[in-house]
């Protein structure tokens, strides 16, 4: 063979494995699972965006890559799939301004991104590509939410069950042994009440209890996309996709009952290996909070009240004002004519505001008074009613019991509007405070709690308030049940209809599940329609039809989030043709779970929260046998932008005057302008002049034409400044793998990709130092091949023993490739190949017995040339990844002999190699004996000679 040819090889391999399905798992049949224990490798669902892939994206890929290859290796059948996330609001606005249909640009987009990841040489099963956007398989993400919608949470058996067994329990007792999770607003029944109903009313109840409803609910709305956005979808009140301004506003939407599961979701992470950063995000995002609901009465008469949860109750009697979100359905109520002007510019202000912002704003101060009061529980005492953004209708109540003495925004809110602050003292310390006449303390004389601890006062005062019907203590989360839908069209349709209860109001009821699954309808633009419904709103004769009276009647017009179909994607790998179920039971009871998932921390409170919600449930139902998702979780960093500069002088480039370019160490203090330049176009921090010219004609020269004028180095280089950013189009330091993949090979790019630095952490792209290892790829090939004269190779591969020495050197190797691996410490494993290769071409090594061994530990990194290598060396093609890891053997790694410094009269001549365990008067006489120390010791006898095992030898002349 000539000279490696990464091209002709990588492509050669690449057609090999997908023709063969290599990497397919071994089946079961009948129920009888594969010999081999199973491994479950996954990466988080990519959504294919035009742009493809940059050398950023492979990160995590080539990673888990490597350990899919591993495993194999190791004896495991491995599970390693790919599909697309292909939902989105990309294509969708892609679609509005071209009126193209998004599954048009989508299909491209994933023609695109999986020709990419082929030709990293990815070891993916393709046969089992699942896309959400596929009908057959957003079926059964229909299908999973018509289950959510016939199950409720029953909190006596901390699971999901059916709703049958909900409407056995009213059948029989009504609502007195129910302890669900449900609506707030229950009206109690009886077992007769509930049987005497009509099959409407009775129907319309359990709306109340099902785990997916609908509700108003204050969402961010952006007018211009006409559709919902998630909170990760907006940045800077504006949407993240356009920049279009959001505001709150509350809307009809259907609704998940997440927070059901929300103490699950809490322990459930004790059981799981991922970072404690990313638990604590969850952690943080659920948050749990013990204290008490309390009701404020507007007045003495009235029933209405705010409710407010408050993990400090004790602190009732420091309230000096309250608190509602702008979005509070009391707002309007509450407002009084003098306010009302005031209150209406807030209440708009706000609304332009996302949750994220006014969440993260914590030192300013804005608010408005309402102009009503409300009363506090415990003493009677007028409260006056403010709004204020910092509160959120979402959460919790919407309503917060202000306290300046013991929160700080409260504090700055009472300071700003001029409001009471009172001292909230301990029992004892009020006490002792009042008889020293220092301090009001406001736990002294409150009746209910006099001079009681906090400890004591808490329980105390719940047991008061739920005496009166005033309140009751309460587990509260800061998490929210999730909302289901978006106004758009490129989404999952969502298998409902709306049917009239007589009464005038519309009942959600699910289509018949054989009708699945609900395809998107045909529309002539991806646009709300004039009337302000959603896109499918424009579908003509798009109606559910009853197949028994032949009666049509109007579906949802929203459609899933995008997170809909990546909550279960999964389990649709393990069986994905299936037609029956969204998986067979013997598959799931095979894969069980995800061994390992690589992915991102952005999705810590979203897609990674949503995914082990939808778990739990499917367990709770009996559907899967674990109830958590995703074992083990690694976040691979991010590979940043390395960012070149060019510099323009100020004075130039104006009219009339020529652009003037000034070379990174030739400025010397002169004010320039430094422009980013494509990294493309720059090699080793020098810009290849000419492409410049040519990719920015309208930087080259100026208004009239004039070209632009450079200032370079003494030697004529232009070298470009250089910084490490974001990888962005808009800076010009994307890197496209396929260019890497054209020049230097795959092989080369998951090496370098692994060498940048522990895939945990973000390490800057530099295209300048992959050339180290493309050298190290060609050192190892010539351990097999050797140039000659006629442009032919000649094969260097010989059947000798190894050596001591040559074994020492591939146990060392094969022990840390292995232990790295385990450890997902890829980087300093290609750090011991190339110490590695430079060591067996030092010991002019081309062994069988060490170079096929080397083969294989290096194969999960670099899979093309080692399987080149492995057929080369006689073993059949595509058999690399049947065969074992090289077992570590650590007695070759056992110094059996010490090369001993030889000293005449404490100056060292030479070196001689003794076994460890030979005899001091072997070592003696040999070292006295030695040529070397004969010449030394010109005929004189020596006075003694010191050996120090392990250490030296000294001689010592007369």
């Amino acid at each position: 063979m000539a000279e490696y040819n990464h091209t002709t090889i990588e492509k050669y391999w690449q057609q090999f494995w997908d023709t063969n399905n290599t990497f397919k798992p071994e089946e079961y049949r009948n129920g009888v699972p594969s010999a081999k224990p199973k491994y479950y490798v996954l990466d988080m669902f990519p959504y294919p965006s035009g742009a493809g892939l940059h050398v950023g994206h492979p990160l995590g890929y080539i990673a888990s890559d490597i350990v899919s290859r591993y495993k194999r290796l190791k004896g495991y059948n491995v599970l390693h799939p790919m599909g697309f996330d292909s939902f989105g609001l990309p294509a969708e606005q892609y679609a509005i301004q071209t009126g193209q249909h998004p599954a048009v640009t989508t299909e491209a987009n994933l023609t695109r991104y999986i020709e990419q990841l082929k030709n990293i040489g990815f070891s993916y099963d393709w046969s089992r590509e699942v896309r959400t956007s596929d009908p057959a398989y957003y079926k059964w993400t229909q299908w999973i939410f018509m289950e959510l919608f016939n199950s409720w949470y029953n909190r006596d058996t901390d699971r999901a069950e059916s709703i049958d067994t909900l409407l056995n329990k009213f059948a029989m007792n009504g609502t007195t042994d129910v302890n669900a999770v449900c609506d707030e607003d229950i009206t109690p029944f009886t077992a007769a009440e509930w049987n005497a109903m009509s099959k409407t009313e009775s129907y319309a109840i359990t709306l109340k209890y099902r785990l997916t409803y609908l509700a108003n609910a204050v969402v961010n709305w952006c007018p211009a996309l006409g559709t919902v956005l998630a909170n990760d979808e907006v940045k800077d009140g504006v949407s993240e996709r356009g920049g279009y301004p959001v505001e709150q506003k509350l809307m009809r939407q259907w609704m998940m009952r997440i927070t059901a599961y929300a103490d699950r979701l809490l322990t459930g992470l004790d059981t799981i290996d991922w970072t404690e950063s990313l638990k604590e995000q969850q952690r943080n995002w659920i948050g749990k909070s013990v204290g008490a609901s309390v009701k404020f009465p507007l007045d003495a008469e009235s029933k209405q009240f705010i409710e407010v949860f408050t993990t400090r109750v004790d602190t009732i009697y420091g309230v000096t004002f309250m608190v509602l979100a702008p979005e509070h359905e009391l707002a309007a109520t509450l407002t009084t004519p003098e306010q009302k002007e005031a209150v209406d510019a807030y209440v708009n202000a706000a609304k332009l505001r996302s949750e994220r912002d006014r969440m993260a704003d914590t030192k300013a101060v804005s608010g408005v008074f309402t102009g009503s009061y409300c009363l506090n529980p415990v003493n009677g005492e007028k409260v006056p009613i403010f709004l204020a953004d910092y509160v959120l209708a979402g959460y919790g109540t919407g309503a917060v019991m202000a306290v300046p003495s013991g929160d700080q925004r409260d504090w700055s809110f009472a300071k700003h509007f001029n409001l009471p602050i009172i001292p909230i003292l301990d029992g004892q310390q009020a006490i002792d405070q009042q008889a020293d006449n220092t301090k009001e303390g406001r736990y002294i004389n409150s009746g209910i709690i006099n001079g009681m601890t906090y400890q004591q006062a808490t329980p105390a005062l719940i047991d008061w308030l739920e005496d009166g019907n005033l309140g009751n203590g309460k587990i509260n989360f800061r998490m929210r049940d999730a909302v289901f839908s978006r106004q758009r069209y490129w989404g999952e349709p969502v298998p409902v209809y709306f049917k009239d209860s007589g009464d005038g109001q519309l009942l959600p009821y699910l289509i018949d599940e054989k009708d699945l699954p609900l395809e998107l309808p045909t529309v002539d633009k991806y646009l709300p329609t004039e009337t302000g419904e959603p896109p499918l709103g424009r579908a003509e004769g798009w109606k559910y039809q009853n197949k028994s009276d032949g009666s049509r009647y109007d579906y949802e017009l929203s459609t899933m989030p995008g997170w809909a179909g990546s909550s279960w994607y999964w389990y649709r790998y393990m069986d994905p043709q299936n037609d029956n179920a969204f998986a067979s039971r013997e598959a799931i009871n095979y894969w069980q779970n995800v061994d390992l998932y690589i992915g991102g921390t952005e999705h810590a409170t979203g897609h990674l929260l949503y995914s082990r919600f939808w778990n739990k449930f499917l367990y709770d139902r009996g559907y899967v046998p674990q109830d958590e998702p995703f074992k083990k979780l690694i976040n691979q960093g991010m590979i940043q932008g390395r960012s070149n500069f060019v510099y323009r002088l100020r004075s130039t480039g104006n009219e009339g005057i020529a652009p003037v370019f000034v070379s990174f160490n030739q400025l010397n203090g002169q004010e320039v302008t430094p422009i980013h330049v494509d990294v493309n176009i720059v090699e080793n921090d020098v810009l290849d002049l000419d492409a410049f010219r040519k990719l920015r004609p309208d930087l080259a020269e100026n208004g009239s034409g004039r070209p632009a004028e450079f200032i370079t180095e003494p030697d004529g280089r232009y070298l470009v400044g250089v910084e490490v950013e974001k990888m962005s189009k808009s800076k010009f330091n994307v890197v496209n793998p396929d260019d890497i993949v054209t020049r230097y090979g795959a092989d080369v790019l998951r090496l370098y990709e692994m060498f940048l630095g522990p895939l945990e952490q973000a390490k800057p792209w530099n295209t300048n130092g992959i050339d180290g290892v493309y050298r190290f790829i060609r050192k190892f090939w010539r351990l097999f091949y050797k140039d000659t004269p006629t442009g032919e190779s000649e094969w260097l591969v010989t059947d000798e023993e190894p050596t001591p020495a040559e074994l020492k050197v591939l146990h060392k190797a094969i022990q840390k490739a292995e232990s790295d691996i385990d450890a997902y410490s890829f980087n300093t494993s290609v750090s011991s190949f190339m110490i590695c290769v430079n060591e067996l071409s030092t010991l002019n090594c081309h062994k069988r017995a060490i170079l096929q061994a080397l083969v294989l530990i290096l194969s999960p990194y670099a899979p093309h040339i080692t399987e080149e290598l492995w057929a080369a060396l006689g073993n059949e093609p595509g058999t690399l990844s049947k065969a074992e890891f090289p077992v570590f053997n650590p007695a070759y790694l056992v110094e059996d002999t010490f090369e001993y410094p030889i000293q005449i009269n404490g100056k060292v001549r030479t070196t001689i190699s003794f076994a460890i365990d030979r005899a001091r008067t072997d070592i003696e006489r040999e070292v006295l004996a030695d040529e070397i120390v004969q010449k030394w010791l010109e005929g004189k006898t020596p006075k003694k000679v010191v050996v120090v095992p392990k250490r030296i030898v000294n001689v010592v002349v007369l």
